[in-house]
């Protein structure tokens, strides 16, 4: 038999549910400013984190106002001269001297170059110099010159630094193609390798333990270019890729494999030499960049007015092309953007093709390097400097 309820217990009932619901939503307001304190006492650890939650594609205008003060750094050289950047000083290279500055164009040593036909390549905070074309180099930086190396018989055809110091050089030989060896930081002698091909550039992998080289043959009555894989505590290669069709310019390892920039073409090889993608240029190619896998292309088709970056994000992905207002110049990479300049301005590009930021600048410049919150102009006798924010 169901329980039947009078008056005075149907008001308890009420009663009961009122103080319920009155409990809950005291204990959810306690929830609520709990949570609220707790985040409010903690905002040092994630507020920077998420600040820009919302904003990441908002393109920022840089003012392009140039640095005042050491600026402009003034270069007297009856030639073309050279600039480079590592570990936040400016490497630079005249006729006759390599200078050395900090990043606020502070004169840090000024050294008298003896070299004909000089080349600068800097990383790892050092210079390397070298005679293209002649037999001798040196690793040096402001406070020393590290150590020097000559050879009698062979020729340089060109030479590598990585961020370990240590130094890749590629030399003529009498009975082969070519010859490389590959000193550690202090100078001593760890491999030597005979060509049989012609070897074009390389690049040092795994903290300097190995390096990717590019070199060159003939396939079908065509050009192409093949990348190896090298270990310098072991005989032979880990691996050989087939041929690109395309004269390589210029050798990228990273982690998965390495970037081939070529004359007329682009493209990946991963880490078991199979070609992963490949890229034919809709013009001339102008410069190209690449760094951890990330690479950038910039191609100018004067003919039909078209000038892109292509962008490419890994080895796996195919090109994404932005097309530009303006012929460009120069494009460089630095901590997942890619820069690019324009005649005018200079544009940061996300490697999803967002337009991440821009400054105007005079279109007297020929070169750029980018470094921490700075952008370094390289004009035909002197070098600027412009903040820039990305």
């Amino acid at each position: 038999m169901p329980k039947m309820y009078d008056a005075d217990d149907i008001v308890d009932l009420k009663n009961r549910k009122k103080r319920r619901k009155r409990r809950m939503r005291f204990l959810t307001i306690l929830l609520i400013a709990g949570i609220g304190a707790g985040l409010y006492f903690t905002r040092d650890k994630w507020y920077n984190k998420i600040r820009g939650i919302g904003q990441q594609y908002r393109t920022i205008v840089n003012s392009g106002k140039l640095a005042e003060g050491n600026f402009p750094i003034e270069i007297s050289s009856s030639g073309e001269y050279q600039l480079a950047l590592t570990d936040r000083k400016m490497v630079v290279l005249s006729d006759a001297y390599t200078y050395f500055y900090d990043s606020d164009g502070a004169l840090l040593k000024r050294r008298q170059n003896t070299y004909t036909n000089t080349v600068l390549r800097a990383a790892g905070g050092k210079a390397l110099l070298y005679e293209n074309g002649g037999n001798e180099l040196s690793v040096e930086n402001e406070d020393e010159v590290f150590y020097k190396k000559e050879f009698a018989e062979n020729l340089i055809l060109f030479a590598r630094i990585s961020e370990e110091g240590y130094t890749a050089v590629v030399t003529t030989s009498d009975s082969y193609n070519c010859e490389l060896i590959v000193y550690d930081k202090r100078g001593k002698e760890i491999y030597k390798r005979k060509c049989i091909e012609r070897v074009s550039d390389l690049s040092f992998i795994n903290g300097s333990k190995g390096c990717v080289l590019s070199d060159i043959s003939a396939e079908n009555g065509q050009l192409v270019t093949k990348v190896k894989e090298i270990d310098f505590s072991k005989k032979g290669e880990r691996w050989t890729s087939p041929g690109l069709n395309t004269l390589g310019l210029n050798v990228y390892g990273y982690g998965k494999g390495a970037f081939v920039l070529g004359t007329d073409a682009c493209g990946y090889v991963d880490d078991n030499g199979q070609i992963s993608s490949y890229y034919s240029y809709d013009g001339e190619l102008e410069a190209g960049a690449s760094e951890k896998g990330n690479s950038a292309v910039i191609v100018n088709n004067i003919d039909r007015r078209k000038y892109v970056i292509a962008l490419f994000k890994g080895g796996n992905t195919e090109a994404r092309v932005i097309e530009l207002d303006k012929p460009s110049i120069d494009v460089t990479i630095y901590e997942d953007l890619a820069y690019v300049m324009c005649q005018g301005k200079v544009m940061a590009f996300d490697f999803n093709g967002g337009l991440r930021s821009i400054a105007d600048v005079s279109d007297s410049y020929t070169e750029f390097l980018r470094s921490e919150d700075h952008i370094f102009l390289k004009g035909y006798n002197k070098i600027d400097r412009i903040d820039y924010e990305s």
